[in-house]
């Protein structure tokens, strides 16, 4: 009896100190997105080619086309509204058939003051985000796409247009350098 007393007894205690560990234990790691530069994948139009990303990780497989439209803009107002960002934000490259899903929200890269605006691909099962922000007289725009909901796509391509190397590079690029 006291040697199944004894069993008991070590039983609750490891099962006790093996709950307060799980409770007690770090929550996993987030996936990161880690974004890394492919070709651009669109055809010659009237503007420079720019860059694009693919993501791995928190958005695998979402892609990232960015680029600066120089003197492309209303000087006085920059991009002040939705009409405008389905306009220039380059996801007619993606898919003629893209459908806006909601209205549009005010964005901000480095100093640049914009909008952007999420959409249903016609295509595919896909959703894609179009950013527009401007300075002066010019436009960066970039356009992300991804499987499922845009809102999983948005939060990662805005993170990664903050970045240090993404900004110089967008300012550079506006600067015409």
């Amino acid at each position: 009896m006291r040697r199944g007393t004894a069993i008991a007894a070590l039983v609750i205690a490891l099962g006790a100190s093996g709950a307060a560990a799980y409770q007690l234990a770090a929550p996993p790691a987030q996936q990161v997105a880690h974004w890394r530069e492919i070709a651009w994948p669109f055809p010659r139009d009237g503007w420079p080619a720019g860059r694009a990303f693919r993501c791995d990780g928190a958005c695998a497989g979402a892609e990232l086309y960015v680029r600066a439209k120089r003197g492309f803009c209303n000087c006085d107002r920059g991009v002040a509204d939705d009409d405008e960002v389905d306009r220039v934000a380059d996801i007619d490259l993606i898919s003629p058939r893209f459908v806006a899903i909601a209205p549009g929200e005010e964005v901000g890269i480095a100093e640049l003051r914009g909008r952007a605006r999420r959409y249903h691909l016609g295509h595919s099962d896909g959703a894609a985000i179009g950013i527009a922000v401007s300075r002066h007289c010019d436009l960066f725009v970039a356009a992300a796409q991804g499987r499922g909901d845009a809102g999983t796509v948005q939060p990662a391509a805005l993170a990664f247009l903050e970045t240090q190397e993404m900004k110089r590079w967008t300012m550079a690029a506006l600067d015409g350098r």
